[in-house]
């Protein structure tokens, strides 16, 4: 279903592979260095090898751990599979016959690499200053930018990420706050220019009951500026 602004493909596409991941991703998020390989060794079978690995990289990709491990792309499975020398891929399907392995690897990965849930209070004081100030220096972006640039944060700062709802929600809260903050500041200023100014502005919507609505003479002269004449 619709999450407020964001289409039900949106929404759906949250906290998933929404596509495969390109080149560079791969690369970034699926290369495997020596503290990662240290604690996938301790793993024993090449099945929870492969799938520790999954989801120690799954959450860097996307933000949070795959109620499914391995609702992944098969690319990156193979991807990884080669780093490990895993030669018979198949192997990771034995991972989730067992899901409280599963479930004990993404807290050991959240541990070893200081992954915070959304709940955390200190990480949610700092989200919240970074939604605000973002909502707040960039009025032009609309909430859909404002929810990306929230993911990418949450992200970068290794907080897990919360259902789609709960995130479109707060995204959706800080606008408004943003939007009357806006509106009291502009106000403000407009009373300081002139007092008369915000009623005089205010009467130009009114109109006649049943009549339509048709441009004052003297709106133009307010809205236009100086002007300069050639010669």
């Amino acid at each position: 279903m619709p999450v407020e602004f964001l289409t039900d493909e949106q929404a759906e596409a949250y906290g998933k592979f929404a596509e495969e991941p390109t080149r560079p991703e791969l690369e970034r998020f699926f290369f495997l260095d020596d503290e990662d390989r240290k604690l996938i060794a301790k793993r024993r079978g090449d099945h929870n090898r492969l799938g520790f690995a999954l989801q120690m990289c799954t959450v860097r990709y996307i933000g949070l751990f795959l109620e499914d491990p391995l609702a992944v792309p098969w690319q990156v499975v193979e991807h990884l599979a080669a780093q490990l020398e895993i030669e018979d891929v198949s192997y990771v399907k034995e991972y989730t016959e067992r899901l409280k392995t599963a479930y004990e690897h993404a807290w050991e990965i959240r541990d070893a690499y200081g992954y915070h849930p959304f709940e955390d209070q200190a990480q949610g004081r700092r989200f919240r200053a970074f939604l605000h100030g973002r909502a707040w220096t960039a009025h032009a972006e609309g909430p859909k930018t404002l929810f990306d640039h929230s993911v990418g944060w949450l992200r970068r700062h290794r907080v897990l990420l919360p259902g789609v709802s709960v995130l479109a929600r707060q995204v959706s809260e800080v606008r408004t706050i943003a939007e009357r903050r806006l509106h009291t500041t502009v106000a403000k200023a407009a009373h300081r220019a002139d007092p008369a100014l915000p009623g005089d502005l205010v009467a130009t919507l009114k109109t006649p009951e049943g009549r339509c609505w048709v441009r004052p003479r003297h709106w133009g002269r307010r809205r236009a500026g100086p002007v300069s004449w050639p010669g």
